[in-house]
């Protein structure tokens, strides 16, 4: 005569897996081996294990994430990862030296840039007639 099976819940397994729990942990809460495990994965979801996991697993990431968009309310550091982490937000903020190259846009800003304009227009037009 066979041992009887080992009882898995199944509702506390998938929260083990939310919880991102390994295979080990998973096996070692319930007292079964990891063959016993896949065998009862095998049954319940006609599936292996690997892939009970990653499907079930996201549930958690899904709470965590919910989590975390509500921490950002309360908490700038979680902003600031939020941001990092889903709008390529970085902490090196550009800094402009004098070693910027000079666009004419500050002379533009004091009125000097037309005269500068009308010469490199000159140019281009002496340059246009020579070809």
């Amino acid at each position: 005569m066979a041992r009887p099976r080992k009882e898995i819940d199944k509702n506390h397994f998938e929260t083990l897996c939310a919880m991102q729990c390994t295979e080990e942990e998973i096996c070692d809460f319930f007292g079964v081996t990891d063959k016993t495990l896949a065998a009862w994965c095998k049954r319940t979801y006609d599936k292996r294990f690997s892939e009970v996991f990653r499907i079930k697993r996201n549930g958690g990431k899904i709470s965590l994430r919910r989590k975390q968009w509500q921490l950002a309310d309360k908490s700038p550091a979680m902003a600031i990862f939020l941001g990092k982490q889903y709008l390529g937000q970085v902490d090196n903020p550009i800094s402009y030296t004098s070693e910027t190259p000079d666009d004419g846009f500050m002379k533009a800003l004091e009125g000097k840039a037309a005269e500068d304009w009308s010469e490199d227009d000159e140019e281009t037009e002496s340059s246009d007639i020579s070809v």
